[in-house]
């Protein structure tokens, strides 16, 4: 991940975020607290906006989308937000590329709708089968770890496939295309693929993957604006337990904020039973193991300390 200033304004300015970084440098002037906030596909602000969660905020919060966890790790990275959510995976590619950010607050989901599908009809049927395929993924996404994590569970090497990285949209159509074999992606793509194109999957996390998903922090907004971060943290997870509790009605409204059936957004959400927790030793555990695994794929190229990759709020 490049660190050039000239770079970062090429990326902010692609993102349509450069204006909002440059004016956010400023105090506010009438001292209430922004939090500029990075979301994926809608995910994190339709379960807060759904669950009632943002009424009466003590802060403000500006709102910034993006279509998967590298653009926003790289926007978080450059400053044009200071907060936002990716899983872990991406993570450790991020920190091992050199990004001061760290995670404080973690999401648990059952994994499954991580997965390596491939277009119906398709020979393959496991993962052994993808030996000498070509494979849509993003570069050090989540959709990517849990390819390299099939392979090696069915004694294949790294390199017994082709990986071609681009952003899920391009992935998408490459597979509709026959100019990949399979796509390794994660929801609400996965569960478009299997609603939407009757998709066949080849390789689901469950097995694989931690499942763990975090909201990350960069170190200027964990020293400034810890209580902030404490209450967005809560909040989402108090919206989180709403939504657990009324998936019909929040799966109503997940579809409507994505744009995408609402079959999709069903299975996307009630499959992976998502639940926040506190960072603690099991959490750090599982995050070293993925990060040990990037290494050993070739990914980052020394070993990365994931403990140092979390903070406590306030602590920062």
């Amino acid at each position: 991940m490049p660190h050039t200033l000239p770079h970062r304004r090429r990326l902010l300015a692609g993102l349509g975020l450069l204006p909002a970084a440059l004016a956010c440098r400023a105090a506010r002037a009438d001292g209430r607290v922004e939090l500029r906030v990075g979301d994926q596909k809608g995910g994190l602000r339709s379960i807060l906006e759904a669950a009632g969660a943002l009424r009466d905020l003590p802060f403000d919060i500006r709102w910034y989308e993006f279509p998967a966890a590298a653009p926003l790790l790289e926007a978080l990275n450059a400053g044009a937000i200071e907060v936002g959510v990716a899983g872990d995976a991406p993570l450790i590619f991020a920190q091992a590329s050199g990004a001061k950010l760290r995670a404080f607050s973690a999401r648990r989901t059952d994994p499954v709708g991580v997965a390596v599908v491939a277009k119906a009809g398709s020979p393959l049927t496991d993962a052994a089968s993808l030996k000498g395929r070509s494979i849509a993924t993003g570069r050090g996404s989540i959709g990517h770890f849990i390819a390299l994590a099939a392979l090696r569970q069915a004694g294949l090497r790294f390199d017994d496939v082709t990986f071609r990285f681009m952003l899920p949209s391009d992935a998408k159509l490459a597979l509709h295309a026959g100019s990949v074999d399979a796509w390794s992606t994660w929801d609400p793509y996965t569960a478009l693929a299997e609603t939407v194109d009757h998709a066949k999957v080849i390789v689901t996390g469950r097995g694989l993957s931690s499942g763990l998903t975090y909201l990350i922090g960069t170190e200027p907004a964990l020293r400034d604006k810890p209580a902030a971060l404490a209450e967005l943290a809560r909040r989402v997870r108090t919206a989180t337990g709403w939504a657990v509790a009324h998936p019909d009605e929040y799966s109503a409204v997940f579809a409507q904020a994505l744009g995408i059936p609402l079959d999709a957004a069903r299975l996307t959400f009630t499959r992976s039973r998502p639940q926040w927790a506190a960072i603690d030793p099991t959490v750090i555990a599982e995050q070293q193991r993925t990060a040990d695994l990037y290494l050993d794929a070739g990914l980052i190229g020394a070993r990365l300390d994931a403990a140092a990759g979390f903070a406590r709020l306030g602590t920062a």
